[in-house]
């Protein structure tokens, strides 16, 4: 019990058989003593009138008053005959249920009956998630205490367009529009106390920030007034400032990634109060890549309220005079690069919004969780556990997907594929392609069903909550790519990261891990395609481009295998894949899907829509089962491939370098790395290492580690090491009963045999076959020869017992005589 809660017991309630005793005496005129003379009686007395638990339900009075219970009642009927064994029974019984009926004790997962009685029952278990029950609504998400939120909730539907949508051709004359900012326009929307690098993350709330949410957008000045109102205070909303500098020309900056001052990607805003047959150019400013796919012919997306509640039509790819371009204003800092494009909304009075890419947050994962959780069917192969809880608090989900096993021998027979998405919370890429997947594997088709019973799937759909939530492009609250700590220590600062590595750590000691995916989004490259690791083990050569290749054979219009790679770089160590990998999975790969669309087949030239990304995660499950086939065909073939189209390569590189090469017989051992380019191309942003106050956290514990280990002494495990420290101690024992080297020598002439096999000889310790131990071992004997050379000589030289008991002297002077003479 707590000391401060059993003080307080003591002070306030004195022992019930002593104070129904007191009662019982007194009631039959045998006790003529003072009340107070009883231990705490004015104070039982106080509690007992004013603690409702000590009266029975629907008593009216008079000495039933004071009893505290109807076992406490019955107990004045029964004969005084009673056994004292009995009556000790009786008083703990009473003493138990007078406990349990205390307010600071009362359990909330007891129910008791309408008398209050004892024997409780235990509640049933609640849910293991609440948030996920029809009886409760959804938590809300928690925000930074910096961040106001508005109270609307923001809503789009799904929807995928009839007709292919084309990329943008660039015309050669779109306008490039020169920045003039706040100076000679107007600023109409602009975000207040931001969090921006130098601060940290502190608490966070649901709501966000304290107080009466401000209005950011101007105030119109009659139905006239054409200005836009401006919005990004939702969730996963992303705009800083908003300036207009003409008529329907509007200047747009991005916040950074909270607590920094980088990754300026990823838009999502509202507008409201639009003009139908003006044209609207928008120009954002102050974005970091110098290569975008806006280049290329990608379109931002728009969303009209007014067509999704009329027309039942969503988002959908707009603009024209689209230009991706530097800033030519050069503050000394970091250069920017502008996107600007012009655009006629549909409606008057409309409320429209913008976005980088399809958005899916927080909120809309939720939603599909708690169909899953209450679907009678889904439920029974998928369990949903929290991981952990993120920095802001909100929970981190990881799914179990698995059909119930007849034996446990087919149970631990099945091997296991993990998935995850959202590292990047900018990347909504990922989310769509992980519900396409979701979508599928719980679905009632004979293939998921094959699925669900040969593998177990550990899935988990978000794993920055806290980015999505608050708009972010790539960070966490720390301020820090989470895709570049995969190995961190810091539990409480990267709570994500660190328990999903420590989740598939533990899955990998209970089964064989198959494949390894994290789902991601690409801004400067078309198509799907994997990262992967090149093995370095000569038996499952080139294995780990099977998976890849086949999935490009599944999904020939949308995955790329060319645009694959499967360098391991110094700067990606950190990341998912390559930390999985070295733990031990060998398809370990990171997903990315593109922003834009496909240059393949098909739908060449063409935007990805929402069913397409939806369609990569079916492929995934497709290309799941040929991977597994039982039939090594296919896996044969595309291994066959894989050689050939290695080969061609290896000619391509030495062709490049003027060099001719034959490869019939060496080519397999050229290094894979050699060959292939990095993975520059991709969207990795360089580590920035831990900010200031997590540095110097995280070198705390490196050296509490360091200490640790120190400190720590090797158990002896084996009866074998027993025995060989015993050996050795007597050694030491013996050591120190020779004192004259004559007697070594007189020793030696007597015994010429002495440097011959002995192997019979129980008295010599044995070497353990690693050096270390062996250092290790002569520290602690206090030994001063160089035992290395020792092992160097011949195997069959050994040391007679007698010899062995003086070679170990500590005399340094005797321990050089020793040597010469061996060395003879």
């Amino acid at each position: 019990m707590f000391p401060a809660l059993e003080t307080h017991l003591k002070q306030t309630i004195p022992d019930p058989y002593e104070d129904f005793m007191y009662r019982h005496l007194q009631y039959y005129g045998y006790f003529k003593a003072q009340r107070g003379s009883l231990p705490n009686s004015a104070t039982h007395q106080h509690v007992r009138k004013n603690n409702p638990q000590y009266l029975l339900h629907g008593s009216l009075g008079g000495k039933d008053d004071l009893i505290p219970d109807t076992l406490q009642k019955e107990k004045l009927l029964w004969p005084t005959s009673l056994s004292s064994a009995v009556h000790r029974q009786i008083e703990a019984i009473n003493r138990d249920s007078h406990m349990l009926s205390l307010p600071h004790l009362r359990s909330r997962q007891l129910l008791y009956d309408e008398l209050d009685e004892v024997n409780p029952r235990l509640r049933e278990p609640q849910e293991l998630f609440s948030i996920l029950s029809t009886k409760r609504p959804l938590l809300a998400p928690r925000w930074p205490i910096e961040c106001e939120v508005i109270k609307e909730n923001i809503h789009h539907i799904e929807w995928a367009p009839p007709q292919p949508e084309y990329f943008y051709q660039p015309k050669g004359n779109e306008k490039v529009p020169e920045i003039v900012g706040e100076k000679k326009g107007t600023v109409v929307y602009q975000l207040d106390s931001v969090p921006t690098e130098g601060s940290y993350f502190t608490s966070s709330r649901v709501g966000g920030k304290q107080g009466i949410i401000k209005e950011l957008a101007v105030t119109l000045q009659g139905p006239e007034d054409n200005t836009l109102l401006f919005e990004s205070r939702f969730e996963s909303g992303n705009l800083q400032k908003a300036v207009r500098v003409d008529t329907y020309e509007y200047e747009l900056t991005l916040r950074t990634d909270l607590y920094t001052n980088k990754h300026t990607q990823w838009f999502y805003f509202r507008v409201q109060n639009t003009r139908k047959d003006a044209t609207y150019r928008f120009t954002i400013v102050n974005l970091l890549k110098p290569k975008s796919l806006y280049t290329v012919g990608m379109k931002p997306l728009l969303y009209s309220q007014m067509d999704a509640n009329t027309r039942n039509i969503g988002w959908r790819r707009e603009g024209n005079e689209i230009k991706y371009y530097k800033n030519n204003t050069d503050d000394g800092q970091q250069p920017f690069y502008c996107l600007t494009w012009t655009i006629q909304f549909p409606y008057d009075q409309d409320t429209c919004f913008f976005a980088h890419f399809y958005p899916y947050t927080y909120t809309d994962l939720q939603c599909y969780l708690l169909s899953v959780a209450n679907n009678p069917i889904q439920s029974q192969f998928c369990k949903l556990q929290t991981l952990c809880r993120s920095l802001a608090g909100n929970t981190v989900y990881l799914l179990t997907i698995t059909n119930p096993s007849q034996t446990p021998q087919e149970a631990a027979a099945k091997k296991a594929v993990v998935l995850s998405a959202r590292v990047h919370p900018g990347e909504s890429n990922g989310s769509w392609v992980m519900k396409g997947f979701l979508d599928f594997i719980l679905s009632n088709s004979p293939d998921a069903q094959l699925l669900r019973d040969i593998f177990v799937f550990k899935v988990l759909p978000m794993l920055n909550p806290d980015g999505v939530i608050v708009g972010n492009y790539r960070c966490s609250l720390a301020g820090r790519d989470l895709n570049r700590h995969y190995k961190t220590i810091l539990k409480e600062s990267f709570p994500c990261i660190w328990y999903t590595r420590n989740m598939i750590k533990r899955l990998l000691e209970e089964r064989e891990v198959l494949l390894y995916c994290d789902f991601h989004g690409h801004s400067r490259k078309n198509n799907t395609f994997l990262y992967g690791c090149n093995n370095n083990n000569r038996k499952y050569w080139l294995h780990e481009r099977v998976f890849p290749l086949m999935l490009s054979k599944n999904a020939p219009d949308k995955f790329s295998f060319h645009s694959c790679n499967f360098k391991v770089q110094k700067c990606k160590e950190g990341t998912g894949r390559v930390v999985m990998w070295r733990m031990g999975i060998l398809n370990s790969y990171t997903m990315e899907s593109t922003f834009g669309g496909s240059t393949l087949g098909s739908k060449r030239d063409t935007h990805f829509t929402i069913e397409d990304l939806k369609s990569l995660g079916y492929h995934v499950c497709d290309t799941l089962l040929d991977f597994c086939d039982p039939d090594q065909t296919k896996f044969t073939q595309c291994l066959a491939e894989l050689k050939e189209l290695l080969r061609q390569e290896i000619h391509k590189k030495f062709h490049e370098l003027g060099q001719d090469v034959d490869l019939e017989e060496s080519w397999s051992d050229i290094s894979l790395s050699d060959i292939e380019s990095s993975t520059s191309g991709s969207d990795s942003s360089l580590s920035d290492g831990l900010p200031v106050h997590l540095a110097n956290i995280a070198d705390e514990l490196t050296q509490k580690k360091k200490m640790f280990k120190k400190k720590k002494k090797k158990s002896l495990q084996t009866r074998k090491q027993r025995n060989e420290q015993y050996q050795k101690k007597n050694l030491m024992w013996k050591l120190k009963l020779t004192e004259d080297t004559s007697e070594f020598a007189s020793t030696l002439q007597k015994h010429p045999a002495f440097f011959k096999n002995s192997e019979n000889s129980s008295f010599l310790p044995m070497r353990n076959e690693n050096p270390r131990l062996n250092e290790q071992e002569n520290i602690k004997t206090g030994g001063d020869i160089d035992t290395t050379n020792l092992n160097r000589r011949d195997k069959d030289t050994s040391l007679d017992p007698s010899m062995a008991t003086l070679i170990l002297p500590k005399n340094k002077g005797r321990m050089q005589v020793l040597h010469l003479i061996y060395c003879i």
